[in-house]
């Protein structure tokens, strides 16, 4: 025990060395423009839909000049705010080992304290569950809003919207199999494109109307909130629109790292979406609010519109791939820390780790997407759906990061509260006007995180009592081997590798082995496999070897969160501490249980979360598979437990 944890705060230091160096300067360029595609291709899109909500929360809301002024000013700070303070300057500094996302920021913050709360693995859970409820929001929200655009190009094609946007999103999601390394590379450029379009189409507007660069004023935006005190808050979770895509910035800052996605926002990103809703304002004051209706494509020359929608579509699509691919590492995370059952994880990139594929999330988030596409029909109801989970996120996000500012940074507490109160007014009212769209479409994110939530608490605590019942019914592991070594059963060739979650305790197979067969190895390897607080572990530092006696061995095998586990691969990695490992001469011995629920338990709640931890731990994907331990080199010995 002692061993592992001081192995794992030395790896943390390691690690986190070796990412400071792991970009070079000379691959800057190349970093900056990867991260313009996958990093903001979400909040890329929003122009498409946020500043269009905003003047259409109510008619009449925002008829003069100082109105659309007031709204272009909201969402001019809460990109300055939002993205360009809170999460470009603050959130990505909080990298635990070059990793970020709201799982690795729960490990960050788990670190500093000798026994973590509970509140902060329940921000963990409420953080990562209120993303698949955004993932599944996103592509359906951000497809349909360009597709739309054929409503302009040809009214006629209305009809159509639907019917295509189901076919593109098909697309997507039977692409996945094959892998992103490939389509990635177009990613970056084509996205770049995008946002220089963006860019320019709203300046070519503003050098027609200047006096929308007033907007740089917040106190517009303030005075339009006081004097519409009424419809505030459906304003602001209008203007929300605007930033959502923010919470990618952390997601993926340990593909790229933390100078690119700061390059890429201050230098090309963020001026071009201010030009383009600069833009869009300077349109609707010349033609008047009343006369449009989507400024972002009306806007747009007549020649122009087929390929701007054409390229709209081209961005949603990369906006889609970015949220897929993100909940499929989200999903690896939670399953590294024991937060989700075990499932299948293919990779389809031989030289990128990060890229994967899980075919079980991937005909989830399909059929979910599908099925928003058909019941809102439109972007314009989809957005009411669209804002619970992203703001969510964002709150779970600032709570996990004052305390990393407190315990890790070592920020004086006068300052952390500052922060934290400055921010928590701003996440909070972003949190509190989408809850107020709960039942026009908000409720569809809450369900799902609430679904979530529930699978991984349950199966949590499920493993948790699991745990207890068979470290009851077990013999402690010393007494066993010290009576073995004193009466020495019939010994045969090669090396038994016992694989068990309980360091103290005999595996249960070793058990049911000596029951059954009255045999013992030469050697026989009592295996554990843990997962650190950090992404990786260094290869040096992943294996520990512990001798009881000539018979037993003790190795523990320490994966990174963001690794995937090889048991054989790593095993190997003991010879350089002098063990002769030999896959060819070696057994695993893996105990499969058989789960039972018990009798009915006087609460309710875990009368069906024993139901509910029965049925994923019988869905859960094989373990050797998991491990990638050769099925030729198994023995699984099954065991009934009843919860």
């Amino acid at each position: 025990m002692t061993q592992t944890n001081s192995a794992d705060d030395k790896v943390g230091v390691d690690a986190s060395h070796e990412n400071s160096h792991a970009h070079s300067n000379k691959d800057l360029p190349l970093l900056a423009l990867g991260a313009i595609g996958v990093v903001y291709g979400d909040i890329g899109t929003s122009p498409i839909y946020a500043f269009r909500q905003a003047m259409h929360v109510r008619p009449g809301a925002a008829e003069s000049t100082t109105e659309i002024l007031g709204l272009l000013s909201l969402i001019v700070w809460a990109l300055t705010l939002t993205v360009a303070i809170k999460y470009v300057f603050f959130v990505t500094r909080a990298d635990n080992n070059g990793e970020g996302g709201t799982l690795s920021l729960m490990a960050l913050a788990r670190k500093t304290f000798t026994n973590p709360p509970v509140w902060i693995m329940v921000l963990g859970v409420m953080g990562a569950a209120m993303f698949y409820g955004d993932a599944i929001i996103t592509p359906a929200v951000s497809v349909l809003s360009a597709v739309e655009g054929l409503r302009l190009v040809a009214p006629g094609m209305e009809r159509w919207v639907v019917p295509i946007t189901l076919v593109i999103i098909l697309g997507v999601f039977f692409v996945q199999r094959f892998g992103t390394a490939k389509v990635s590379i177009v990613f970056g450029p084509v996205t770049a494109v995008w946002f220089l379009t963006l860019g320019f189409s709203g300046l070519v507007h503003i050098v027609g109307n200047p006096t929308v660069l007033l907007a740089i004023n917040p106190l517009l935006g303030l005075e339009f909130l006081f004097t519409h005190i009424g419809i505030a808050f459906v304003v602001i979770g209008a203007i929300f629109l605007a930033v959502t895509g923010a919470e990618a910035l952390y997601v993926d800052l340990g593909h790229f790292g933390r100078k690119p996605i700061v390059l890429a926002w201050f230098g090309l990103v963020f001026p071009c979406l201010l030009l383009n809703y600069f833009g869009q304002g300077a349109f609707v004051l010349d033609v008047g609010v009343h006369n449009v209706e989507s400024p972002f494509f009306e806007m747009q020359p007549e020649w122009a519109l087929l390929p701007f929608v054409i390229l709209a579509t081209l961005a949603t699509i990369i906006a889609s791939q970015a949220v897929i691919s993100g909940t499929y590492s989200l999903t690896q995370q939670a399953i590294a820390l024991n937060m989700l059952p075990r499932m299948m994880v293919l990779h389809t990139s031989e030289t990128q780790s990060g890229q994967v594929y899980m075919p079980q999330i991937n005909t989830m988030l399909m059929i979910g997407v599908l099925m928003l596409v058909l019941a809102f029909g439109s972007s314009d109801a989809l957005s009411n759906a669209y804002g619970i989970a992203v703001s969510g996120v964002m709150l779970v996000t600032l709570s996990l990061l004052v305390v990393v500012m407190w315990r890790n940074w070592k920020w004086h507490p006068a300052a952390v509260i500052a922060f934290g109160v400055v921010f928590a007014a701003i996440d909070g009212s972003f949190f509190t006007a989408n809850a107020s769209k709960l039942f026009q479409g908000g409720w569809v994110p809450a369900v799902v995180a609430a679904v979530v939530s529930l699978i991984m608490w349950s199966w949590m605590s499920g493993r948790r009592r699991l745990a207890e019942k068979t470290r009851r019914d077990e013999v402690p592991l010393q007494f066993l081997v010290d009576n073995l070594s004193k009466k020495k059963p019939t010994l045969v060739p090669g090396t038994a590798v016992f694989l068990t979650s309980d360091i103290e305790g005999a595996p249960t197979a070793l058990l049911h082995s000596l029951k059954h067969y009255k045999v013992l190895h030469e050697q026989n390897v009592i295996l554990t496999v843990r997962t650190s607080a950090s992404p990786r572990v260094a290869d040096d530092e992943k294996v520990t070897i512990d001798s009881y006696n000539e018979l037993f061995s003790r190795v523990v095998v320490t994966f990174g969160y963001m690794e995937t586990p090889n048991i054989p691969k790593a095993l190997a990695l003991g010879r350089k501490l002098g063990w002769k490992f030999d896959i060819m001469s070696t057994s695993f011995f893996l105990s499969r249980r058989s789960l039972k629920p018990g009798p009915k338990p006087g609460n309710p709640l875990r009368f069906w979360q024993d139901r509910l931890f029965t049925r994923l731990a019988k869905n859960a994907s094989d373990a050797t598979e998991y491990f990638h331990i050769p099925t030729g080199r198994v023995v699984e010995i099954g065991t009934q437990v009843v919860l």
